[in-house]
C-alpha cells in the first residue's frame, strides 16, 4: 500500500507513519514556516530537507507538534516516492480536502 503503480506518480495520505516514512527516506524533518503560527500552533507545516527547500523561515518542530496541526486541519499529505526517471523524489505538499476552489 502507498506505493505508486509508476515512477513520477503522487500519492496522498494522511497516515502518520507513512509520513514519518517518507520523511526519514530523506532525512526530513517536521517544521514550520516562521512567523505562520497561530494560537500557540504551528502555521505552514512544511519539511527541513537537507539541500532542498533552504529557508531562513524553516523552524523545525517536534513530531507531535507536527501531527497535532496536521491532524487539527484535516490535512493530506500529497507526496511522491520517485520522479519519472525513478531517481527519489522530494516533491510534497500539504492540503485540505474541505478547501474549496473557486
Amino acid at each position: 500500500m502507498d506505493r505508486p503503480e509508476r515512477p513520477g506518480r503522487s500519492l496522498i495520505t494522511a497516515n502518520h507513519e507513512v509520513i514519518q516514512r517518507w520523511a526519514r527516506e530523506r532525512g526530513a524533518k517536521p517544521a514550520t514556516i516562521a512567523g505562520t503560527e497561530r494560537d500557540g500552533r504551528a502555521g505552514v507545516l512544511t519539511f527541513n530537507i537537507p539541500g532542498y527547500r533552504e529557508s531562513g523561515r524553516i523552524r523545525e518542530i517536534t513530531w507531535d507538534e507536527w501531527f497535532y496541526t496536521f491532524d487539527l486541519r484535516r490535512l493530506n499529505l500529497i507526496y511522491q516516492e520517485q520522479l519519472r526517471s525513478g531517481r527519489q523524489s522530494n516533491f510534497f505538499r500539504t492540503e485540505s480536502p474541505d478547501r474549496e476552489d473557486g
